[in-house]
């Protein structure tokens, strides 16, 4: 795993472009402390960070093709390719190292950019082709791995982080309010939207060439969609045998490694399923992580006990208090690059700064389960409101609700009248593309209340809710509910929230790598084929994984009730243990010095929060988005990072000035 970044068209002198690289490549270091290169000709600067998993001696980037017209860096994994470096060597391509990084510059010289199709892995990549003088960037199927770009003074410039960018001269980045709608809407952007004016994130499934008269952007990989005649399994039997398949070499391939590989042991039943596979494949012994909390209400401790005493595994367990959470929001909020609408990365990162500890560089995790088999609540209260409103003054329907949140006592404990003013928005509209998340989206869009008066001034003709709702309405026709929900939280929340904020992120925050065996692209095509019951059956989610499972995991774990993954955040932002720092960032001097939100509101809310024990999921949600927002604007905005020292830069273990 690494880090990538380089400029094109950055018209200055060898000694600049080195310099500007070396400092761009400082601010990623986290993400490859191992080695780092960088490539320079007249139009093109490439650099990397590397964290070496496979070919430790000789994988060091920039590499070449074998005539050095084609230069890559690159970040990521390619899970396959052993198999693709046959195929090449099969047509006479001739390799210097055994990197996966030197298979893909031979596979675009073979194939261009066709290439992507045959890989199975995550990353980012670069390539530089000098015959044609033209870039190439490319992004996984999913996303799983961030790469970003911007346009400073005529010059295009892409890393891995925006951070970067911050080294990178006369950039001056600017908050966009459109952007700050849309957090405070989906909990993170669309399309090609980041935090800052102007700064995109290239799709994931998406390429990217590049020349002096031309910039395209195509996509090579979409999320499949199946209507109901095309489900190609409708039966247990007939889909548990493929998925068995499928996933048994999903995981082999990312064991694959020339370091130890770890796994995370949450104690639900997606790490369990990857760890049980895992032992399976490999039965030696396996270094398992888990996360507790000190406060009982998140805490998952004794299904982690349960876990990893039935897989015998050799386990480090960490506990993650409220100030521990404190004090590490500023990190990561630097790391996220956004807004956050919640404290749960902060506990990611921690586990992960417990993997570096322990010298692992490598965790195989269980995330992209919740999407692709309905194990999302979102999903069931899809599929209750769509029962409900079929007999919309059912005294009884929505009381099924109240199974689905029993850690919020506001719903748990609520009365019919209750569920209904809450739940019952647009609860009619079920031809709506969006559906699902109507209500959501709804609720967190509260947020924009707190911005203040000129922020407000800037997006009040900006509707993100209804523009989705109009570009899905035809890409949704005749799907079921549940392909719908699916579809949005994977394309709007796993790539660009969860994956990016508690995945990449966090974990690369503490150089380690995350890797995904239930977003091996062929479980995708495969879950987004499947008959929705075999996903959500009645109210019982990950219905087949569960049949699957069934006998090869305590039943404690199989038929345990669904708890979503939280973290506190009252208790967090309000105690004697607050950091100096978010009190002076909540502070009204900081509020109004900033402009972002409006004094009075955010003060009205510090206010609640402190004296009620009672607030509500949108305070806990405002109160986060508040201060997150203004740390980022100090860290990136006000540039209060402390500048780069000499003697921080990377040193260079590879420098081509061509």
């Amino acid at each position: 795993m690494c880090g990538i970044t380089g400029f094109y068209n950055f018209n200055t002198n060898t000694n600049n472009k080195v310099t500007t690289l070396k400092q761009m490549l400082t601010r990623i270091k986290h993400r490859g402390p191992d080695e780092s290169g960088i490539y320079i000709s007249n139009n093109i600067g490439l650099g990397s960070v590397r964290l070496s998993i496979v070919d430790l001696e000789t994988g060091t980037m920039p590499l070449s093709n074998h005539d050095d017209s084609l230069w890559i860096v690159f970040n990521g994994e390619i899970f396959n390719h052993i198999e693709l470096r046959e195929e090449l060597l099969a047509q006479n391509h001739t390799f210097k190292t055994q990197s996966d990084t030197e298979v893909l510059v031979h596979l675009y010289e073979a194939y261009g950019p066709a290439f992507l199709n045959k890989l199975n892995g995550q990353f980012a990549i670069a390539i530089w082709d000098k015959n044609k003088q033209e870039l190439f960037l490319a992004r996984d199927r999913v996303g799983i791995r961030p790469l970003f770009y911007t346009t400073i003074n005529n010059a295009f410039v892409f890393a891995s982080e925006i951070k970067s960018f911050l080294e990178f001269p006369e950039f001056s980045p600017k908050l966009s309010a459109k952007a700050l709608s849309e957090y405070f809407t989906f909990w993170t952007t669309i399309g090609s939207n980041t935090a800052f004016t102007d700064v995109h994130e290239l799709p994931p499934g998406s390429y990217m060439q590049l020349s002096s008269n031309s910039k395209t952007i195509k996509t090579y990989w979409e999320l499949p969609l199946s209507t109901p005649e095309n489900y190609k399994y409708k039966t247990v039997s007939e889909a548990a045998e493929t998925f068995e398949t499928l996933f048994t070499d999903a995981v082999k391939l990312r064991l694959r490694a020339d370091v130890q590989v770890g796994a995370y042991l949450s104690g639900g039943l997606d790490s369990s399923i990857t760890t049980s596979y895992i032992k399976k494949l490999s039965p030696k012994q396996l270094h398992t992580f888990s996360m507790g909390f000190t406060d009982k209400v998140f805490d998952e401790s004794d299904f982690q006990n349960t876990a990893k005493d039935y897989f015998k595994t050799q386990h480090t367990s960490i506990t993650c208090s409220p100030k521990a959470i404190s004090d590490n929001f500023k990190a990561v909020v630097w790391h996220s690059e956004a807004p956050l609408l919640r404290t749960a990365p902060t506990p990611m990162h921690l586990l992960a700064k417990s993997v570096k500890e322990h010298h692992i560089k490598v965790v195989i995790t269980g995330e992209g389960a919740d999407e692709l088999f309905g194990g999302y609540n979102i999903f069931k209260e899809t599929k209750i409101k769509h029962f409900w409103a079929k007999d919309p003054k059912s005294k009884y329907r929505p009381l099924l609700l109240k199974k689905l949140y029993p850690y919020i006592p506001q719903i748990s404990k609520a009365n019919n009248a209750i569920l209904k003013l809450f739940f019952g928005y647009k609860l009619n509209e079920t031809k709506s593309p969006i559906y699902s998340h109507l209500l959501r989206w709804n609720n967190t869009s509260r947020l924009k209340n707190y911005l203040s008066k000129n922020y407000k001034s800037a997006i009040q003709d900006h509707h993100p809710i209804k523009d989705i709702e109009m570009q899905l309405e035809t890409k949704f026709k005749n799907l079921d509910y549940l392909s719908k929900a699916q579809w949005i939280e994977f394309n709007f929340f796993m790539s660009k929230y969860l994956l990016a904020a508690q995945g990449d992120r966090m974990a690369m925050a503490n150089s380690i790598e995350g890797r995904y065996p239930f977003l091996d692209h062929r479980i995708i095509e495969f879950c987004m084929s499947l008959h929705p019951d075999l996903k959500l059956n009645g109210l019982n989610e990950k219905y087949l994984l569960k049949k699957i499972v069934k006998g090869k995991l305590p039943e404690s774990i199989v038929n345990r009730s669904k708890q979503a993954y939280r973290a506190p955040i009252q208790s967090v932002f309000f105690s004697k243990h607050m950091p100096p720092y978010l009190t002076l960032m909540l502070s009204d001097k900081k509020i109004n010095e900033f402009g972002i939100f409006n004094a009075t509101y955010v003060n009205q809310l510090r206010k609640k929060m402190t004296v009620n024990k009672q607030v509500s999921e949108i305070d806990n949600m405002a109160i986060t988005a508040v201060l997150s927002t203004q740390i980022l604007y100090d860290l990136f905005i006000l540039k209060s990072i402390q500048a780069l020292q000499k003697h921080e830069l990377v040193v260079l273990n590879k420098t081509i000035i061509d």
